[in-house]
């Protein structure tokens, strides 16, 4: 909630939220962390062949600049002075790949978004030169070989892309992630702009020693990927570089961390065995399991948490990704057009109830944690002609949480001690029938911060609390308490395991859709007929059918 028309207390630090679906600036109050005020500008994500997911580097960072002007003008009218704002962290969607040139400032192709598939073919034979007795991938990077991170996307990038290659040969190219696009522009740019990542963001490439916390040269010639053009490595805590434009210029940005990490230290899990679930284009379970790297049994990655100072000890944790979460809502209403906006799904659900028997799997990118199955396309099953949008929309609902149940099962196996509670965080949590639902399928309570930005608020206070600005103070003792909403579960255990199991036969059914073609050609296969490779199974089919001979419009 924005702050009311008063002064002030204490400094204020700057968050850029850049995520999948949207860019924000928010400015938080750094000594009781509360939201003064905020800005938001949808992204668009461009499809241009089955699996591809691409979006313009240019549109992001424009964005990013209105966000910033909006919110300043929003203070201003608060009678908040923007002055007060001393430091300014970034948030991040992670994997997503851009390639741009260091002279003219320009991104040399789109982004390569990390829901993209185009690399699937390049995933299979890499594949096949690593050793089964010896996953050195793994074991460095503890990522599985899969189309979800930097360094296939960038592989792609060098072998397809003739502007890219001329760069790479010219020493003119520049790789980063997201973030590092945002703080070389923000810095700069061509004027002297700071080509820097962060640990957390380092993790996700698949190029990065997540042990010895450095760019790793077996992994980058096993890809292929010249290391010159890699960003230098900082901690996520410490002043990178100043703005160089805009309303906020000269105000240091001092934070960096992915969206998850930023979600993890918003949620202020410092613990080890503290965990967060996050719902946005995505859904993204992370347990900290402090200075350790934990190996998954189970189909979970293993990543950087954070590392909050240059000086700072590196923390770690499990992870279970999940690629399509709020993304279902947004096809619903772009593809499908049953509802209009994103809101009207808990309405839509709320009329029902249930689901009356439809499962909806929406594996548009294939299946990530637990499965890993990139073969996978998303189905909607168990239809019958009573079935109506409104059970969609309940269907649609029930598989995020039935995707969170999966990867909670797997990190409580991994972990040895099953989670009491799950925190939450993330834009679809305002979604109370989401919330109830979650509860009622993992038969824990579900636990909602009522200050949902918690993204935005871990990179504020990664920046804040920065050598050389120190505005925010990461003492438990100094951490503002954060009120919670909390959800029970309402149904008995019984119903919930019925429930879940007739969701795992629903995912069988998903997998071996693609065989014998790839995204990657660009050749859709047959049964690919609707966006993003979205199968409906036969009894829609049959349900069309039956009304149109039955004359039922």
């Amino acid at each position: 909630m924005a702050a009311s028309n008063k002064a002030v207390v204490g400094p204020l630090v700057g968050a850029v939220d850049q995520g999948t679906s949207s860019t924000r600036f928010l400015v938080f109050n750094s000594k009781t962390a509360e939201l003064l005020s905020h800005h938001q500008v949808e992204i668009k994500q461009e499809f241009p062949r089955e699996g591809w997911v691409e979006q313009d580097p240019k549109e992001i960072l424009l964005s990013v600049y209105e966000c910033i002007e909006k919110t300043c003008e929003k203070l201003g009218q608060l009678n908040i002075d923007i002055s007060n704002i001393k430091a300014i962290g970034v948030s991040n969607q992670r994997e997503t790949t851009v390639v741009w040139d260091k002279l003219t400032g320009e991104p040399l192709y789109n982004a390569v978004v990390w829901l993209d598939l185009r690399t699937q073919s390049t995933v299979e034979s890499l594949g096949k030169r690593i050793p089964r007795s010896n996953n050195f991938v793994k074991s460095k990077t503890g990522l599985p070989l899969s189309t979800y991170f930097s360094a296939v996307k960038l592989r792609w990038l060098l072998d397809n892309v003739r502007k890219v290659q001329k760069a790479v040969k010219e020493k003119r190219a520049l790789f980063g992630t997201i973030d590092s696009w945002l703080i070389w522009s923000l810095t700069g740019g061509v004027n002297g702009g700071v080509h820097h990542t962060d640990v957390t963001n380092a993790s996700r490439t698949m190029l990065f020693n997540i042990h010895s916390l450095e760019w790793d040269k077996q992994l980058c010639e096993f890809f292929g990927i010249p290391m010159e053009i890699l960003p230098n490595v900082r901690s996520s805590s410490e002043i990178y570089g100043l703005m160089k434009a805009g309303a906020l210029e000269g105000v240091p940005i001092s934070g960096c961390l992915g969206d998850q990490s930023a979600a993890l230290v918003g949620q202020m899990c410092f613990q080890n065995g503290q965990a967060k679930n996050t719902y946005g284009t995505g859904c993204f379970l992370l347990c900290n399991t402090g200075h350790t790297c934990v190996f998954s049994d189970h189909g979970l990655l293993t990543t950087v948490a954070y590392k909050l100072g240059r000086d700072k000890p590196v923390y770690y944790a499990l992870e279970g990704s999940v690629a399509i979460a709020g993304a279902v809502i947004r096809w619903l209403r772009d593809n499908l057009g049953i509802i209009k906006t994103s809101e009207e799904i808990e309405k839509l659900a709320k009329e029902v109830g249930t689901s009356y028997g439809c499962y909806f799997v929406p594996a548009f990118s294939g299946l990530y944690a637990p499965y890993w199955e990139p073969s996978a396309r998303g189905i909607i099953c168990g239809l019958t002609q009573f079935t109506n949008k409104c059970h969609i929309a309940f269907a649609a609902l029930e598989a995020v949480c039935f995707q969170t149940r999966e990867i909670l099962d797997a990190m409580n196996r991994d972990c040895g001690v099953p989670l009491s509670h799950l925190q939450v965080d993330g834009g679809m949590t305002s979604n109370k029938i989401l919330m109830q639902l979650q509860a009622d399928i993992l038969y824990i309570p579900v636990v909602k911060s009522l200050m949902p930005e918690t993204t935005a608020l871990g990179a504020a206070m990664a920046a804040g609390a920065a050598e050389g600005v120190g505005v925010w103070s990461l003492e438990p003792e100094d951490l503002a308490t954060v009120t919670m909403e909390r959800f029970e579960p309402q149904i008995n255990a019984e119903e919930s395991e019925i429930r879940y199991s007739t969701w795992k036969k629903a995912v069988t059914k998903s997998m071996g859709w693609v065989t014998t073609q790839t995204p990657e050609s660009g050749d859709p296969c047959i049964f690919c007929s609707l966006p993003l490779g979205f199968f409906i199974v036969s009894s829609m089919v049959m349900l069309i059918g039956a009304r149109y001979i039955s004359g039922i419009p």
